[in-house]
This record gives C-alpha cells, structure tokens and sequence, in this order.
C-alpha cells in the first residue's frame, strides 16, 4: 500500500523530470524565493538564480530515466524528502549519465507543492 507522501514523492518526480525533458523554462513554478538550489556542489538561491542555472546548462535535450525514487515524510507540516536516483541522456551523447537527486517539498496553501531544496550530484563510477 502507497503512503500519502510516497504518493506525492512519485508524482512530483514524474512532473518534474516531464518538464526539465520537455518545457525546461516552466520549473520555475516549481520553486519560491527560499528555494535552494545545490548543482555539483555550487550553490543557488532563489527562483531566478535556480532557473537561470537549470537554463544555462549546456545541452538542449536529455531525457531522464528514473531508477529509484525513495520519499519519507519531513518534520514540517505535510513536508516530503524526495531522493531521486537515474540515469540522462543527452541527444549528443552516446553513452547515459548516472545521476542522484534530493528534493525537499513543502505544502503550499494552495494545495500544492514547492521545491524548497533541491540537490543535484552525477555519479561518476
């Protein structure tokens, strides 16, 4: 049986990975002014910053391909710790990408979910 937060661990993960594979410049929905951005070590914070970073990347097209995704409920209320494991290709590669990510999401008044941190490594073996 899926728990609540698993539930929202899945479905967030599947928008997210849609959008950066199909319409990048739209994550900036998915994040707010306290958002933190971790991408190979560097730090971002905040929606322009994160967005201007995700934009800059130097490749056009990938697609993610997820292997694993573990979600567990945060000390905030409604919280979810998302921990996205998967591989990337990008269309000018031959061989795939390993890579790990951390989301932290947290409930808006809304009904939805915003990206307060995001943590993002390649697993280079």
């Amino acid at each position: 049986m899926e728990n609540e937060y698993e539930g929202v661990g899945n479905a967030f993960v599947n928008h997210y990975y849609n959008l950066f594979d199909n319409d990048r410049a739209s994550l900036f929905s998915l994040y707010q002014p306290t958002s933190l951005l971790s991408f190979e070590g560097q730090k971002f914070e905040g929606v322009e910053e994160i967005v201007s970073k995700i934009n800059s990347l130097p490749f056009d097209q990938c697609r993610h391909s997820i292997s694993t995704i573990d979600s567990q409920p945060s000390s905030i209320n409604g919280g979810v710790i998302v921990f996205v494991s998967g591989s990337l290709q990008l269309a000018e590669e031959e061989h795939q990408l390993r890579f790990s990510q951390m989301f932290h999401l947290i409930p808006t008044t809304q009904g939805s979910y915003f990206v307060q941190n995001d943590i993002f490594r390649l697993n280079y073996c």
